[in-house]
Parts: C-alpha cells; sequence; structure tokens
C-alpha cells in the first residue's frame, strides 16, 4: 500500500454531487443542468435579492435520507441549515446555506472490495445538503483582453456532499470509493452523476507521514474525473514526500491547491481555511427540522436493489466473471436490459445450454449493442430494441436460424426500426443457408477460382480454410452455415 515511500498517506474524500430534483434548493427555478442559455434560471431568492426567503425542497432531503440509508449511515433526530460565509463571485449573497453540526446523515460505510481485489471498507463521516455555487466561465472578449462571467442557472441547485473519513492511503482506493459513491447516487435516481459535466465532483485532503501522527493536510479542489483524482493524489503524494526527504525542516503548507489537468501537476491557490473562518452560525431563514417529520419507513423500504448487492448475486446466479459482471453492474439500465432479456429466453434443463444463452446474451449485449447506442448517443432505456426483440435474436443465433454475421447487421436494422426480428429475417430472406446439397456447387466453384489456397491447405496451411469460408460467405451475403462450409471445403479439397 505504501509502494516505495516510506511515508504512510491519509486521504479523505468530500464528494459532492447536484441532485435530480426538479427544482432548485430553495426556490422554484428549474433544476436544469441541460439549459445552454445563461442566467436564465433564476430568480429573486437564488440571486440573494434583499427580503427574499428561502423554502426547503422537501424532495432533495428525502433523496439524502435514501443516500444515508444506501451507506448505511444514521439519520440523524435532529438536523439544521446553516450560513456558511466566504465571498466569491459564483455566491450571490455573500454565503452559502450549507449544513455544520448538525447534518441530514451521520456516519457509514462504503464497501470497494470489488475494485481492489481485498476486503476494504472506507468509514463515511457524513452526508448532508448544501445549495450549489453559479459558474464561473473565463472567456477572452472582442479586443482580446481576459473576462470572466458567471453564470446563475447552477446557483442554488441541491448539493450533496459526501465526506469520509480519513480513511484511505491510496489513489487507487480514493478512485473506487469515488466510483462506488457514483454508482450509488445513480441506482438511487438522486443523481446523474456524471463528472464530465460538472453534477459530481470531488475534493480530495490529502497528508502524508512516517510516524503515528498525521502529517499537514493539503487539500485539492474540484477534481472532476476518476483520472484527476488519481493522478492528483500520486503527484501530490510525491511532492510532499520530496519536500520532506529533502529537508527536514521544510514543513508542509496547509494550503489550497488546484490541479493542472494537462501539466500533470498541482498548484498553490490560497492558504487552507478553516472552519472558524467561514463564521458557521444557524441559517436565521429557515427552521431547524426533525426526521419525525419525515416517512423514514417508507423511505428506507424503497431502497432499490444497491450495486453492492446485484454484484454478490450476479455472483452467485450467473456464470460470468468478475469483470463481465463489472460491466453490467456499472450501468444499471445495461444490467436490467440483460436480466429481462435472459428471462425472455425459454428455460432449459441443460445447464450447458443455458450457459450458452447467458455467454451470447452478454457478449452481443455488452460489444455489439452498447457500440452501437454509443454511436448513436443513446442510453439503454432509449433502446428501439425491446428485450423480448433482443432475445428473439440471441435465440436464433442459437438455434442456427442466422450467422453471426448476419446478426450483427439485423442489430443494426432493428435499431432503427424497431422492428421484430423474425419478420425482418423473413421479408429479406435473411436466414441462413444449412442445406449441404445447396451449398456444395458454390463450394467447388469458389475452389476452383482459389488454386494457390487449395495448394496451401494441401501442404499442411489448414487456416486458410477460413480464407475460403469468407469468399463463400460473400456470396451468400454471410448466410452460409460456417460448420457446414468448413464440412464441405474439408471433404472437396
Amino acid at each position: 500500500m505504501w509502494g516505495m515511500s516510506k511515508y504512510l498517506p491519509t486521504i479523505g474524500l468530500e464528494v459532492h454531487a447536484e441532485l435530480c430534483t426538479k427544482t432548485k434548493m430553495f426556490c422554484d427555478c428549474p433544476n436544469n443542468p441541460n439549459e445552454k442559455r445563461a442566467n436564465i434560471n433564476v430568480c429573486p431568492i437564488c440571486l440573494g435579492h434583499p427580503g427574499a426567503l428561502p423554502v426547503i425542497n422537501r424532495k432533495a432531503i428525502e433523496m439524502v435520507i435514501k443516500i444515508g440509508f444506501a451507506v448505511k449511515g444514521e439519520i440523524n433526530d435532529n438536523f439544521k441549515f446553516d450560513r456558511k460565509n466566504y465571498f466569491y463571485p459564483d455566491l450571490p449573497k455573500g454565503y452559502q446555506i450549507s449544513q455544520s453540526d448538525l447534518p441530514i446523515v451521520k456516519g457509514g460505510i462504503v464497501d470497494i472490495s470489488s475494485y481492489l481485489g481485498y476486503d476494504r471498507i472506507i468509514k463515511v463521516n457524513r452526508v448532508h445538503l448544501e445549495e450549489d455555487a453559479g459558474k464561473l466561465v473565463h472567456s477572452v472578449d472582442k479586443e482580446g483582453k481576459d473576462i470572466s462571467l458567471v453564470n446563475f442557472n447552477r446557483g442554488g441547485l441541491p448539493l450533496v456532499e459526501m465526506v469520509s473519513e480519513p480513511d484511505i492511503h491510496s489513489a487507487e482506493e480514493a478512485v473506487a470509493y469515488a466510483k462506488e459513491l457514483q454508482l450509488i447516487l445513480r441506482y438511487l435516481g438522486a443523481s446523474t452523476a456524471d463528472l464530465e459535466n460538472g453534477q459530481m465532483r470531488a475534493d480530495v485532503n490529502i497528508s502524508i507521514s512516517d510516524n503515528d501522527n498525521l502529517g499537514t493536510k493539503v487539500e485539492i479542489k474540484n477534481l472532476n474525473s476518476f483520472n484527476s483524482i488519481g493522478n492528483s493524489i500520486n503527484y501530490e503524494i510525491k511532492r510532499q514526500a520530496e519536500i520532506l526527504s529533502n529537508d527536514k525542516n521544510t514543513k508542509i503548507i496547509h494550503e489550497t491547491r488546484g490541479w493542472d489537468d494537462i501539466k500533470q501537476k498541482t498548484f498553490s491557490q490560497r492558504s487552507k481555511e478553516e472552519a472558524q473562518d467561514y463564521r458557521y452560525f444557524p441559517e436565521p431563514d429557515l427552521p431547524p427540522l426533525t426526521k419525525d417529520g419525515f416517512d423514514i419507513e417508507g423511505l428506507s423500504k424503497s431502497i432499490p436493489e444497491l450495486p453492492i448487492e446485484k454484484r454478490a448475486r450476479f455472483n452467485k446466479q450467473y456464470d460470468l466473471s468478475p469483470d463481465q459482471i463489472s460491466i453490467l453492474i456499472e450501468d444499471k439500465k445495461m444490467s436490467d436490459y440483460f436480466e429481462q432479456s435472459l428471462s425472455e429466453l425459454e428455460a432449459d434443463n441443460q445447464k450447458k445450454a443455458n450457459l450458452e444463452k447467458i455467454k451470447l446474451i452478454f457478449n452481443y449485449l455488452s460489444s455489439d449493442l452498447r457500440g452501437l447506442l454509443i454511436i448513436k448517443g443513446v442510453g439503454f432505456d432509449e433502446c428501439k430494441i425491446t428485450p423480448e426483440n433482443f432475445a428473439d435474436l440471441i435465440d436464433m443465433i442459437i438455434k442456427k436460424e442466422i450467422t453471426s454475421r448476419v446478426a450483427k447487421d439485423l442489430l443494426v436494422k432493428i435499431l432503427e426500426t424497431g422492428s421484430d426480428p423474425r419478420d425482418i429475417v423473413s421479408q429479406e430472406g435473411l436466414g441462413q443457408i444449412s442445406d449441404e446439397a445447396g451449398l456444395k456447387d458454390l463450394v467447388i466453384k469458389i475452389i476452383e477460382e482459389n488454386p494457390k489456397a487449395v495448394d496451401d491447405y494441401r501442404k499442411g496451411k489448414i487456416q486458410v480454410v477460413m480464407f475460403l469460408i469468407g469468399k463463400t460467405m460473400a456470396i451468400l451475403k454471410g448466410r452460409g452455415n460456417p460448420d457446414i462450409l468448413k464440412k464441405l471445403f474439408k471433404e472437396n479439397i
């Protein structure tokens, strides 16, 4: 875990995610991250106009309670909102409504063992709710001068912050923790948690030490990709280790640093604020809350099957490798589609037959269909191919009614039209040709037209038969039965 360094890194993560509510945290402005026009979704409340009073978004609190259950945390009996005072251009009120000493959730755990290959659980300190800030846009004006503009559409969106204990000791563990939190948020439907769109961001706190005492903490702010999280941690560990190793009298500066993705290095931004610098005090315009005001039991029962639970079930239920299971778990909609498609195929008493169905569905789903959806820019919930039609396609492959080549072409057609695959096969005559008598004449013709390949085969280059089968398939437009063709070529060469 320590690698080649004599220093032990101690790392904590603060993961922020925008919640998928219809409106902002304290006003009725739309929560629309896809709005392209600047400063459209704003009002006197989220812009901090004098006299405008906030109203709590109940749905956001319910989402955070569900997140608390998902990480096995404790829902506080009493919680409240506080003012976190600091001045920055993207914060119109001059303070942020957040939570300090009484968050909604305290404690919890996140199991990251499946990412690492060894048992590892990261403890959660707290989960709290706050409002997001606006977004600074840096640009150049017509005269070529650098300018900064503020878009307040994001300002006031409900933002959940999940704070880990300083319980992480490597970049690998930190990335695994962030990935699992992203999956939990998505499975709950609480957030899209897209890092590339800024809907999930992470701050990393790092210190290193060669003894039992913690070192000086450095914070890296606003990391927006898993690569940035991992690379910034590794760089900062190396930077701090070099400082301590070169001069024992030199101390690490307690500061906030940024991450330069191009130069792949951290850079100093400002001295690190302490809690007292923010001058927290209870938000006077919002009442304190109790969990008795929420349907705690109902929220607990509404928690869906979580990633860790689905991994365990898939591992027990399906003959898939850990890597294959991870691919399915990473996309809840794809894993649901996988199981719906599998359920459409008739159960077979033969274990071997069932394993073939699982293998084929996974392969065509994770590779061919997913690849086509990525090209089209849509997800499995928007796919025109129903699980029933996808299962029919797999069934035709298993029964050798169509070839794999035809199956791939058929996928494209179904995705465009949403038609039944059997109807397309029937209408376009795409069924597999397995009649030996009908194929023999064509095989002999191919043999006569490719004397060099035939001579190579007779000299022991048996792989040449695949070249001959390919020639035949081109004429048959992929409809020939490859097993029959292979048999006929061997018999007639």
